[in-house]
């Protein structure tokens, strides 16, 4: 079973997925160790934007001293309306073997950070779970945060019983047309229901903190797009169903227009108060009992990964 691997032999097998790659659910099936490019246009190796201590994240995951944010480069996804557009719709950053990745990991703890976390992980878990090993033999303590779209192979998080301390991913559609509108994919229910699920099935369906700052758990987040307030009730009526009504929820208001969606309502209107009402109502009303939840407003939350500080607005 995945979960009694040790740890260097469930690096290995990351390693031999990429040779025929299925690490999402795209299934590119390309040889990424021998120059071949699937969906997300990466080789065998980590491309990292940047790295910082954030504080833009939920309450028990930024804490005092901020999450330690590795943003990864391009994305398995791709949502025209994504929100870090700049480095989810492209590849730019830095390439990193593990050592050197290993190395971010270990100057993001001491700068106080209260967890590693990697953003957009899933195209680059082989270089990513092989540096956390490095960074562990060399004193990292912190907890490990995934922090992904949702859009998951099951079997792969499998692998990652025993390594992800906290599961953070995104449940962005409740149907298929949905998706595929918004996200060109066909299939994201059914993955996105499969790997939560066996997400929860690791850590459970609550957050574990200590002291207020999250140790192991779940988070699930979902944002609620203009004029889709009927995905939002079908988001949350497939968590019920399948998942549980005491997992905490993240629904967030921030949504913000990228330029590409200036012409491309409704998408190019922050959501309404009203609308993000309806939400939170109809989750009170499928009996959800933990909530994260955010003030709807003008503010632009936003990133700037063309800024040395892309959150600047914390």
């Amino acid at each position: 079973m995945p979960g009694k691997m040790k740890l260097k032999e469930k690096i290995a097998r990351l390693e031999k997925i990429l040779e025929c790659c299925t690490l999402c659910p795209r299934h590119c099936r390309v040889d990424r160790t021998r120059m071949q490019m699937g969906f997300c246009h990466l080789l065998d190796s980590a491309v990292v934007d940047c790295a910082m201590p954030h504080f833009g994240e939920e309450p028990p995951i930024s804490g005092t001293s901020g999450s330690g944010t590795i943003f990864f480069s391009s994305c398995n996804l791709r949502c025209r309306y994504c929100q870090n557009f700049q480095i989810s719709h492209h590849v730019r950053g830095k390439t990193l073997d593990a050592a050197a990745l290993a190395q971010i990991m270990l100057s993001l703890q001491e700068q106080g950070c209260h967890s590693i976390e990697p953003v957009t992980p899933t195209p680059h878990l082989p270089v990513l779970i092989d540096a956390l090993r490095i960074a562990r033999e060399k004193g990292l303590h912190l907890p490990l945060v995934y922090n992904c779209g949702g859009y998951e192979n099951p079997e792969v998080i499998r692998l990652l019983e025993g390594i992800v301390d906290i599961y953070l991913p995104d449940f962005k559609y409740g149907s298929d047309a949905g998706a595929f509108y918004f996200s060109g994919i066909k299939d994201y229910v059914m993955h996105a229901v499969g790997s939560l699920r066996e997400m929860v099935r690791q850590t459970g369906d609550t957050l574990s903190p200590d002291q207020g700052i999250a140790r192991r758990g779940i988070i699930i987040r979902h944002l609620v797009l203009p004029g889709q307030t009927e995905n939002s009730f079908a988001v949350l009526d497939l968590i019920k169903r399948h998942l549980s009504t005491a997992v905490p929820l993240s629904i967030m208001s921030q949504y913000t227009p990228i330029p590409a969606m200036k012409d491309f309502p409704p998408l190019d209107r922050r959501i309404t108060a009203e609308e993000y009402e309806k939400v939170m109502d109809y989750a009170f009303h499928l009996g959800f009992e933990h909530f994260f939840v955010q003030e709807v407003n003008d503010r632009n939350l936003s990133p700037d990964f063309n800024r040395d500080a892309p959150f600047d607005w914390h």
